[in-house]
């Protein structure tokens, strides 16, 4: 069904990831409610789990639309995703989503949208929208925390973010700069976006750095929520909520490190046996670069399985996050701080054993523990994880009342 004439049309351009595809549909389905029709816009790799996934209900007010890559030698259509992609071909994925802009411009052209939400990597669109007078409007599915600081620290090098809780360690300053190098693209997606933002977030956490955000930027910050989709009822994985049902009320943590974060053997191994130190039941979601052939068993210590038994539950490759943390006997996230998935845990009201990694994660991290919604596990001075201290805080958290209340 194409937008009629009453109605308002909205083309929605995520970047090509699951964290950022989820909260566009989520602001999707919620626009949607106001008499909205969404043209929803990315490649056919992405769009294929979305389309079983929507519920019929969304038929007619949310239209999928196809986003073609060119092609490139290193980079076949399975590529044009960021779920599994090896991470040195990450700025190839970039450089082609730079290159689509003449079928972007056709898409405009067609469907003549009365606005353009994109997101902040989609450096190309806001200019190809305003190019054909159409207004365009940014969505950051990153924390206010982290995109203050950022456009703080570029704004203002060498001068201390205002809130001290919210900070670098040493080992992090040179990862973080590295990991920065989309900066440029950042401001110019800030500075192109027509007089407002919209972020995923809430006030009530957010507030005093929304605020400050909005003085960088010069622009109206309005945030839309947490945008977590509701838990669907998985039928594949019953193994995972049988084993949770048998566990005791708030008993058990949840591992996850997100869908694209690939634990190095060295983390890999401390991870596991601080879980096996910690005496805490635990499910684990263990993931590989999708294509490389990496036996469970090996990657894991020696024993590791058989010396856990029924306690803990290692999963490869995935699992229905939402519905585990959402489960009773779930009493701790162990979580890399990927800003979705601490809008999940807080929004089942789970506390966090922090274990941020690279990116936006240790800034989320600092704004969790500041909270008191989690409790960071403390890495050595060269930024190396250890299984005494990851033991550690899974029990403190688990067996402390105050991280639990504030979580909830």
């Amino acid at each position: 069904m194409e937008a009629t004439d009453n109605t308002i049309s909205v083309l929605m351009l995520p970047w090509l990831a699951h964290g950022h595809i989820s909260p566009f549909l989520e602001l999707a389905k919620k626009l949607t409610t106001r008499n909205i029709h969404i043209y929803f816009c990315t490649t056919p790799i992405n769009l294929g789990p979305i389309k079983q996934q929507l519920s019929k209900k969304y038929s007619l007010s949310i239209e999928f639309v196809e986003l073609h890559l060119p092609s490139l030698p290193e980079l076949p259509p399975h590529h044009h995703t960021t779920n599994g992609l090896p991470p040195h071909i990450m700025p190839t994925l970039k450089k082609a989503m730079d290159m689509a802009s003449p079928n972007i411009t056709t898409i405009l052209k067609q469907l003549k949208p009365d606005l353009v939400i994109y997101d902040f990597l989609q450096i190309l669109a806001p200019s190809l929208a305003q190019s054909q007078n159409i207004p365009a409007v940014e969505f950051m599915v990153m924390s206010a925390t982290m995109t203050s600081f950022f456009l703080h620290l570029a704004n203002n090098p060498g001068v201390e973010y205002p809130s001290p809780e919210i900070y670098l360690q040493d080992y992090e300053v040179g990862k973080f700069a590295d990991d920065s190098e989309d900066g440029d693209r950042m401001l110019e997606c800030f500075q192109q976006s027509s007089e407002i933002v919209l972020i995923k977030t809430f006030r009530e956490i957010e507030a005093k750095h929304i605020d400050y955000l909005s003085v960088l930027a010069k622009k109206k910050i309005v945030p839309v929520g947490p945008l977590v989709q509701d838990p669907v009822e998985e039928d594949e994985k019953k193994e995972i909520i049988e084993w949770l049902n048998d566990k005791e009320p708030s008993s058990a943590v949840f591992v996850s490190f997100g869908s694209e974060f690939f634990l190095s053997k060295e983390e890999m191994q401390e991870i596991a046996y601080g879980l096996e130190l910690s005496m805490v039941p635990f499910i684990w979601v263990v993931r590989f670069p999708r294509g490389e052939k990496v036996n469970l068993q090996m990657a894991l210590p020696k024993g590791f399985l058989d010396r856990i038994g029924d306690r803990g539950m290692v999963v490869e490759g995935w699992a229905p996050q939402k519905t585990i943390l959402k489960h009773s006997s779930i009493g701790g996230f162990v979580s890399h701080c990927g800003w979705s998935s601490v809008m999940e845990s807080m929004t089942f009201g789970v506390p966090i054993i922090a274990m941020p990694m690279h990116l936006d994660q240790p800034v989320n991290a600092r704004l969790v523990e500041a909270l008191g919604a989690g409790v960071e596990v403390k890495r050595d001075t060269k930024g190396r994880l250890e299984r005494e201290e990851v033991a550690k805080v899974i029990r403190k958290v688990l067996l402390e009342k105050t991280t639990k209340r504030k979580a909830k």
